[in-house]
């Protein structure tokens, strides 16, 4: 009957510590089935299907506020001053820096400010659209390079607004090379022949050919000319100026090696070139689109890495970006938020004292009585942007989800296991028809009174913690 199933050695043997104090989801299903469904049971007849979509709904909602929540993640806050949101995310509790103590230092939410959709608009100040040309069906083909003949009509596809920033997704190969095609010909995207060879263990793909994502960039070993990896369905258009940055390491000139540029090219297929580069670095450069007409030879839209010499190439590509010159911020509220000097770090605009004398603070707003930082969230793009005082700092998200993101999250704390029951039989007697109305308000009362009990539980007060806290409450207070 014990509820053990290991010995202490095996416990302390695993990674699995603690676990005790929880109960899996599927065992409160399984219990939940044995002990309250059957006949001359409360609930005579129920389907597992139904009581496991009341489990998880019961497991969300307490998660929400009535769970602990332990999920919390840590980064240094780069000079961009965004945090992606966690895969599971759903709400934050807490958002602070660390000093060099390990202490949290509370930030605080702009509410004042956010990140706007800003649409591109061109030279007259009207919005631009990725729309795009496509011959009618059935048309003759006029193409210098076919030699074809006639007169062609073309259809025009209405677009959506472009948005401004950076205009390609993945830009610094978040977790691989997602969104980007490798090792294809930079004119047509027809595949290039590639080898990944084992190699020896300190370098284990020394001699293959092409690229390959590798830890959060793309290595090029022995790349030909032409091969290339580029992305498609970049809104680039004629005649507008676009900025590409982006960073070369691995590059050596102790062995011959060739050179990496990028190509764009715009809605017609005519292309741009950059400048070739031969040595590692951060480079931005700006160039106008379209400037080589190709009657529409080449593939549309793309941003493209490629080798661009006889020579093969070996070096590292990452941190690419794209945008439209007079478009580089994606609103001008963000830009203007990360690039001023926090308010809670001025007293005015000559220095940096934070407490005056003469009084100049008088009537501060409380919320900004701090010198910590602010934070606000941007829902659309799923990202939290920081005020520029906490760039480069150790940043910690505490957060909580609805616990149903993994099979090995699912579970309840023993605390709260009463108030799962009860939760999914109000749930079930709810859902049905011909149930007495007094026995839905039963479950209902005791649904409510052990999600209050379980509240109280997991507050986890302790006498001799709160005692001591109070007893600072007997010295005078000066004020």
């Amino acid at each position: 009957m014990g509820l053990l199933n290991q010995t202490a050695q095996e416990y302390y043997d695993e990674n699995d510590y603690g676990n005790y104090q929880f109960v899996s989801l599927e065992d409160i299903i399984n219990q939940f089935m044995i002990v309250y469904v059957g006949e001359d049971k409360i609930i005579s007849k129920a389907s597992r299907t139904d009581v496991a979509f009341h489990a998880q709904r019961g497991l969300a909602e307490l998660s929400f506020d009535t769970l602990k929540s332990c999920k919390a993640q840590e980064i240094v806050v780069p000079a961009s001053l965004q945090m992606i949101l966690p895969q599971d995310y759903v709400n934050y509790t807490k958002v602070s820096w660390v000093d060099a103590a390990g202490i949290k230092h509370l930030l605080y939410p702009a509410l004042k400010t956010s990140n706007p959709m800003h649409p591109q608009i061109d030279d007259d100040g009207d919005f631009m659209f990725d729309g795009y040309s496509v011959a009618e069906a059935g048309q003759a083909d006029t193409s210098p390079t076919t030699g074809g003949g006639g007169s062609v009509t073309f259809k025009h596809v209405p677009g959506n607004l472009i948005p401004s920033g950076d205009l390609i997704k993945n830009g610094r190969f978040h977790g691989g090379s997602h969104d980007w095609d490798l090792n294809v010909d930079n004119i047509t995207g027809a595949a290039k022949t590639v080898s990944q060879t084992a190699g020896i263990s300190t370098d284990p793909i020394t001699n293959s050919v092409g690229w390959f994502w590798d830890n959060n960039k793309l290595i090029g070993y022995n790349v030909k000319l032409d091969t290339a990896f580029r992305q498609y369905n970049v809104p680039i258009y004629s005649g507008e100026e676009y900025t590409i940055t982006y960073t070369v390491s691995g590059y050596s000139n102790k062995v011959a090696n060739g050179a990496v540029a990028f190509m764009i090219t715009d809605e017609n297929g005519d292309y741009t070139f950059g400048t070739d580069r031969t040595a590692n670095g951060t480079y931005t450069e700006t160039v106008t689109a379209g400037t080589n007409d190709q009657d529409g030879t080449y593939t549309v839209q793309t941003l493209s890495f490629l080798s661009n010499s006889a020579t093969v190439l070996n070096a590292t590509i990452d941190s690419i970006s794209i945008t439209r010159v007079t478009s580089e911020n994606s609103s001008t509220a963000w830009g203007n938020y990360q690039s001023t000097t926090p308010s809670e770090n001025q007293d005015d605009y000559q220095d940096g004292t934070y407490w005056p004398m003469e009084g100049s603070r008088y009537g501060l707003d409380p919320q900004h009585a701090q010198a910590n930082g602010s934070f606000y969230i941007d829902c659309k793009s799923g990202k939290i942007h920081f005020s520029s005082n906490i760039s480069g700092k150790t940043v910690i998200l505490d957060y909580i989800s609805d616990s149903l993101g993994t099979d090995g999250e699912m579970q309840v704390h023993k605390f709260a296991e009463e108030a799962m029951y009860k939760w999914i039989a109000h749930a079930v007697l709810a859902g049905r028809a011909n149930v007495p109305e007094y026995q839905v308000n039963r479950f209902k009362k005791e649904r409510f009174a052990e999600i209050r009990k379980a509240k109280l539980r997991l507050s986890n007060i302790k006498l001799e913690e709160i005692t001591q806290i109070l007893r600072g409450k007997s010295k005078q207070i000066k004020h």
